[in-house]
């Protein structure tokens, strides 16, 4: 099976600090759902902030998709981007564009013509249930709409890989519900790999996954 991502001591800080990831090595294989955990502070965010190139690797090696990413030029990571949906606890939706619009940003920069992105946008819309609120502007939404937004997003351009940092940690128990059941929907009939970084896994996670903790900048394997 492919390696989606290959990390070999890897080690990851903010300017000159001491490492917060430090040598680790690990892979992920393409088209597996894997669980990130670690005490607030551990590192988790910041592991996930390298593997879509917003922090570079200070030693060591990452390749995310067939692309290194310690040395990536601009052009080569915007390419890497454009494969990968990301979905923060915060959102990171547009204020002043439309639900519709938010959605359909992916599928602008990927190139894809009205007809098709206007099809894949109303599709989504109905399968996060967020029809009835396509012309409305997020901070009309709840917290939880607002987060189904960002998935429907992360989904939009059908990438090769999602990240998820702490998606549901702030959401009502039927919102979180649906982000997880869309996480898996991709996972099982997209095969699209899903890397998720949480407190705590879900007992009612249906489908097979891998999880990683990290611990004193190190990590570790538990499955």
């Amino acid at each position: 099976m492919d390696k989606v991502v290959i990390a070999e001591d890897l080690s990851l800080s903010y300017s000159s600090d001491e490492a917060i990831i430090n040598q680790v090595n690990f892979s992920i294989d393409s088209g597996s759902f894997v669980f990130i955990t670690g005490a607030s502070g551990s590192g988790k965010s910041t592991l996930l902030k390298s593997l879509y190139g917003a922090l570079k690797p200070k030693y060591g090696s990452l390749v995310v998709g067939g692309v290194e990413l310690r040395k990536v030029s601009r052009s080569k990571l915007n390419f890497l981007r454009r494969h990968i949906g990301i979905v923060f606890q915060d959102y990171k939706l547009v204020k002043e564009w439309t639900i519709e619009k938010n959605i359909m940003l992916p599928l602008i920069i990927n190139g894809y013509g009205k007809d098709v992105t206007q099809k894949q946008v109303d599709s989504l819309l109905k399968h996060v249930r967020l029809t009835h609120q396509a012309g409305k502007h997020p901070l009309e939404l709840s917290g939880g709409e607002q987060q189904r937004v960002a998935m429907a997003r992360a989904l939009s351009h059908n990438p090769i890989l999602i990240l998820a940092d702490e998606p549901t940690g702030n959401l009502d128990d039927y919102s979180s519900q649906l982000i997880w059941n869309l996480l898996e929907g991709a996972n099982t009939q997209l095969k699209t790999t899903v890397i998720v970084v949480t407190h705590h896994i879900p007992v009612s996670m249906n489908v097979e996954y891998k999880h990683f903790h990290i611990e004193y900048g190190r990590i570790h394997a538990v499955n």
